[in-house]
């Protein structure tokens, strides 16, 4: 394995184990008062961290080949499972949202599955239609159909993070595969409308919206998560007031164990610790853009390209919505905030990537 990819390797490691660190820190208490056991969510975590290692190594093992020529079927199970999440009995409801379905006593989101499966399905049919994707009807229109019915489905959860997520990282991997931007400026000038309209119809969309410019005109209310997010990360200081010893996690903090972790790490390890995880983040995307740059096979590397710009977007959507500078978007911090689905599919993604890594060893 070349050293790009060792990197790589040793960065998701070590934000994992930050993850494990940060996930006990910052939910001991609220999981003792609650399910009366201190490790509840540490001992559940490292449980899915097992489960994302057996995905990575098994994602390792299968070759290229193997996964490309199954990208197809990957594609339409994540699609049917995003339209069975949504039957009542089957999905379950959990904050307001249909996003999860029963699995083994858990809960299994197809939304982070379907970022996966988009990107293979993207990197294939990019790569086999080469030479035709600049046109609209042969390269443009049968991946965006896809995609869009994938964002359509995850939007119907309701998950519109996830959605902007899936948009995001397909119009990227289609213009560096030599889609024409005139094709992607239609796209967009037809979704901004529909996305005014989705965000207009849902009260609580559009105060997420008006809480994030304007969080201290309702501190008690609206603004209270975001506000009390601000006071976590000024209160840190440089170097934080010490592993363990946030105050914002004793029940100010909602969430501070998945959608907001980056407060507490920026609470309790400071400016030093919070800059750390930024410059983990950086080399990860780094070094897997350096990978799929120099790979030339062109599944591999639109592949790589594809994991690259999900664990880039996700990342500073979540940072960003812990320091205000985005609305909340309700998505992970990639291996690190608490959550199952999302740490097994990215842990896949790490040991996809690594497998096509191989790709520059073989040429």
């Amino acid at each position: 394995m070349r050293r790009d990819a060792r990197i790589v390797f040793l960065v998701a490691v070590t934000l994992a184990m930050t993850g494990v660190v940060m996930i006990y820190s910052s939910s001991a208490v609220y999981a003792y008062m609650v399910y009366g056991d201190s490790l509840y969510f540490v001992k559940r975590h490292l449980l899915f961290v097992g489960m994302g290692i057996a995905a990575a190594v098994t994602c390792m093992q299968v070759t290229a080949d193997l996964i490309r020529d199954k990208a197809k079927y990957l594609i339409i199970a994540a699609l049917l499972l995003l339209v069975v999440v949504l039957i009542p009995g089957i999905g379950f409801v959990g904050g307001g949202a249909r996003r999860w379905i029963r699995v083994f006593g858990g809960g299994f989101q197809p939304s982070e599955f379907a970022k996966l499966a988009m990107i293979l399905y993207l990197a294939d049919f990019t790569s086999r239609k080469r030479y035709e994707i600049s046109r609209f009807i042969k390269g443009f229109l049968p991946p965006f159909l896809v995609v869009g019915l994938a964002a359509g489905l995850v939007l119907l959860e309701p998950d519109m993070g996830s959605a902007v997520a899936i948009g995001v990282i397909a119009s990227l991997m289609l213009f560096i595969s030599g889609t024409r931007i005139k094709h992607l400026l239609i796209v967009a000038a037809g979704a901004l409308p529909v996305m005014f309209v989705v965000v207009a119809s849902a009260p609580y969309r559009l105060q997420r919206i008006v809480t994030f410019l304007k969080p201290w005109e309702d501190p008690r209310g609206a603004g209270f998560q975001l506000i009390q997010s601000f006071i976590a990360l000024g209160s840190g200081g440089i170097f934080g007031v010490g592993l363990g010893g946030s105050r914002q996690k004793l029940f100010f903090l909602p969430q501070s164990h998945t959608d907001f972790i980056y407060s507490i790490i920026g609470e309790e390890l400071g400016l030093f610790g919070a800059t750390a995880i930024l410059i983990l983040f950086a080399l990860l995307v780094w070094f897997s853009l350096k990978i799929s740059f120099k790979l030339k096979e062109l599944f591999a590397a639109r592949v790589v390209f594809g994991i690259s710009v999900m664990i880039a977007f996700e990342a500073i959507v979540n940072i960003g919505v812990s320091a205000g500078a985005v609305p909340t978007k309700g998505l992970p911090l990639p291996f690190i905030s608490y959550g199952g689905s999302s740490l097994v599919m990215h842990f896949a993604a790490i040991g996809i990537l690594l497998n096509m890594a191989r790709k520059m060893e073989d040429a």
